[in-house]
């Protein structure tokens, strides 16, 4: 089954507030990235800005959280492959009460939990450690099959970069899914178009996308990635289903550095560093709404 983005007429029946709060925390995620790179020196600044709509609407609509609560057991799950995108999801925790500011403004520095890549053994509201890309699906399917036998019902949400399609691991796990009906697990693959090493389909091509996933069983939908209203609403229909058995994977279009121009447009900000002025520059241009819909 496919389906295509929600249509702005369902999207219209968002409370309007809602989706300005989504907006607002994508550009948070932006700007408190800019800030982090900052501290560090170094960082993923487009692999995170083409997800920041991701980020916020699973955190502020689509997913059972408990402020406070990183251990809550009834909580969804969420387990990111593209883990270098970690410094626009710690501000997130932080916001939810996770951890304290302080180790947050600490980020990287000797001694700090916060890496590059999330640890889950040091990280209060990391549920799945990453760092060598294509691991994260297993890993969710895991949970949903770990709840199924501990009779607990929660989602489980695994963030995937369009470049971890080449990894084999990502399809035996798709395989499994399918074949266990593990109708919790949402893949969300953050189809930026691009990969360290230049675009996804000189690398190694991937498309029919939609086509494969369908092929392996799964329910399929693609979205536009920076449309908070139209991601909010197909994401609420998927969790109003509780009767479904086939996991979904949602294709998210997105543009990597989407908020900051020349971050659009070329490929080597995947990992880059911002001088202060130019830090500055990024932000203005993120403020000025470039990153709404």
């Amino acid at each position: 089954m496919k389906s295509r983005s929600p249509s702005s007429d369902l999207a219209t029946l968002l409370d309007p507030s809602r989706v300005a709060l989504l907006r607002e925390k994508a550009e948070f995620v932006r700007l408190e990235t800019l800030r982090l790179i900052q501290i560090a020196k170094v960082g993923h600044y487009s692999s995170v800005f083409s997800c920041a709509e991701i980020f916020a609407t699973l955190y502020y609509d689509a997913m059972r959280l408990r402020r406070g609560e990183p251990q809550w057991p009834g909580r969804d799950r969420f387990l990111m492959g593209k883990g270098h995108a970690a410094v626009g999801l710690y501000p997130l925790l932080v916001d939810w009460g996770f951890f304290s500011k302080d180790i947050l403004d600490g980020y990287t520095r000797l001694g700090n939990p916060l890496g590059d890549h999330p640890d889950m053994r040091k990280v209060p509201g990391i549920d799945f450690s990453s760092g060598s890309i294509g691991h994260a699906l297993s890993g969710g399917l895991g949970m949903v099959l770990g709840g199924r036998a501990t009779k607990q019902r929660f989602d489980v949400y695994v963030l995937l970069g369009d470049g971890e399609m080449q990894e084999g691991q990502v399809w035996e796990a798709a395989l499994s899914a399918a074949h266990h009906k593990a109708g919790n697990l949402i893949a969300i693959v953050d189809r930026n178009g691009y990969q360290l090493d230049g675009q996804v389909n000189d690398i190694i091509g991937i498309e029919p996308l939609a086509g494969k996933w369908s092929a392996f069983g799964w329910q399929v939908h693609e979205v536009d990635g920076h449309d908070v209203a139209a991601l909010s609403t197909l994401l609420r229909s998927i969790k109003t289903d509780t009767n479904r058995t086939q996991p979904v994977c949602v294709i998210a279009r997105t543009s990597k550095g989407k908020g900051v121009s020349y971050m659009e447009t070329e490929p080597g900000w995947h990992l880059g560093y911002l001088a202060p002025a130019d830090e500055a520059l990024a932000a203005e241009e993120i403020k000025r709404g470039g990153t709404s819909q």
